[in-house]
């Protein structure tokens, strides 16, 4: 009798996950059958995944929280680089001078790191095009993904690779044309020369990371009658790092070879993102009609030379429970603050991270402390649920704001253990992907501004 109760709920137990699976399944697939129609004739909207959402197209396997958070840090520690310039030299791209024949090896600079915390859309090249799920980043000014015959190596990635024979429009761009010659600005590396001379693109990335290959021009397709002939992309050669499985990276940085920039004279320079956790869906809209101003609350878009390809902003206040931190606007102000799609944990300068954690323990007297956690100092035992998260506001010059909600504050690391979802920084302030997810965030760059508004995923 014991045996069969066993098998009678061994059979419950499989028919209910199976159905769940199920369940899943037809619904990433209606999601993902919407993504190669998601435009009308004024603007551009994408379906923005999570790469760790069960409806992602690019299947990424899950890091232990530790190694994504020192993964998070190599990159806000790119990103400090960038701005600080220190004398950093790192040793050639082994077998880069066997890349493509007849072309140059030129040692390579590091760039920010690509972060683990991605988001990825689907876009199509050629004529006619096909479909490839690639990495959105914001601190990323170039695009590229892998191309077939990927003469030295290429990572593994879902779906066929791009193969350039298969298409009527597809064109190697020379040494001798503009931009080749905007290269360096975009990916931080000189471009190098074939003796025929094709231009090659060199994109190389905090953690080691990089891609090789033909700077090119082909046709890009957004939806189902939304393309944009003569887009200029790399086609990779030799690509190696933790791309995950995608194809490739697609940058919306202020570069003249971005995806936004290159958009922009068709549809407007303005492109907005809802951040979704990998349990929901979000967005990704481009063109200067997709969103309503009247919704969102707008802060100052500042520049740096430094970096002029990044989005610079300044917080005016942070406050814990209703109550602002004792700290004047020029504290605040004393380090630049970038917002960023690609680092997770928001990065605060000493001198208002700080203050932060004093108020954020204050407010949390009733919870025991537990031990450090990775870039996380400031933890609590016990999980999420059930425990009364303080709220705290970032807010920005001008009065627009992140007002976040417990999801994004803390994080649940190992061991059932609550931390702030906050860290220390040196030189560069950061706003992550954790504390902007869920909000509507908009990037009006020929306006100069950036906006904000709450329930953004809905």
């Amino acid at each position: 009798m014991g045996l069969v109760l066993f098998l009678i709920f061994f059979l419950f137990l499989l028919t209910t996950v199976s159905a769940i699976k199920d369940n899943t399944l037809s619904s990433c697939t209606s999601i993902l059958q919407d993504e190669k129609h998601p435009s009308n004739g004024s603007g551009i909207h994408l379906t923005l995944h999570h790469i760790h959402s069960p409806c992602s197209p690019v299947t990424s396997p899950h890091l232990p929280l530790i190694d994504l958070l020192n993964l998070d840090e190599t990159r806000s520690q790119s990103l400090n680089n960038i701005l600080t310039k220190p004398n950093i030299t790192t040793p050639s791209i082994s077998k880069s001078t066997n890349l493509i024949p007849e072309s140059i090896g030129i040692p390579l600079n590091p760039g920010q790191s690509i972060g683990v915390g991605n988001y990825v859309i689907k876009l199509g090249l050629g004529t006619p095009p096909k479909y490839f799920s690639v990495i959105m980043d914001t601190g990323s000014s170039f695009n590229w993904v892998q191309c077939d015959p990927c003469v030295v190596y290429c990572h593994p990635q879902v779906g066929p690779r791009f193969n350039p024979s298969t298409s009527s429009t597809y064109k190697k761009l020379s040494c001798n044309t503009p931009d080749c010659s905007a290269l360096e600005a975009a990916t931080l590396n000189p471009s190098a020369c074939t003796r025929s001379n094709i231009c090659i693109y060199q994109s190389s990335y905090g953690d080691g990371s990089f891609s090789v290959g033909y700077l090119s021009s082909e046709t890009l397709t957004v939806g189902p009658s939304q393309t944009l002939p003569g887009f200029i992309y790399g086609c990779g050669q030799d690509n190696k790092g933790l791309f995950g499985r995608s194809a490739g990276i697609f940058g919306l940085a202020r570069s003249r070879l971005s995806l936004v920039s290159q958009l922009s004279a068709k549809y407007g320079y303005v492109f907005s993102y809802c951040l979704p956790t990998p349990s929901s869906i979000g967005t990704l809209s481009i063109g200067q009609s997709t969103y309503n101003p009247s919704i969102y609350k707008f802060t100052r878009m500042y520049s740096d030379q430094r970096a002029p390809s990044l989005y610079f902003l300044r917080i005016s206040s942070i406050t814990v429970s209703g109550k602002a931190l004792p700290l004047s606007v020029a504290v605040y102000t004393r380090t630049p603050t970038i917002i960023d799609s690609g680092t997770v944990i928001t990065r605060l300068p000493s001198a208002v991270y700080v203050p932060l954690r004093t108020a954020f323990v204050k407010a949390m007297a009733g919870y025991k402390r537990a031990p450090p956690f990775s870039i996380l100092d400031t933890c609590f035992e016990g999980g999420v649920r059930g425990k009364h998260v303080p709220e705290v506001r970032l807010i920005f010059e001008g009065g627009s704001e992140l007002r976040l909600a417990a999801q994004n504050t803390v994080i649940e690391v190992d061991g059932g253990v609550t931390c702030l979802a906050f860290a220390e920084s040196t030189s560069l302030a950061i706003i992550g992907n954790l504390q902007q997810q869920t909000y509507k965030v908009v990037y009006d760059i020929s306006s100069s501004k950036i906006g904000f508004a709450a329930g953004g995923c809905g």
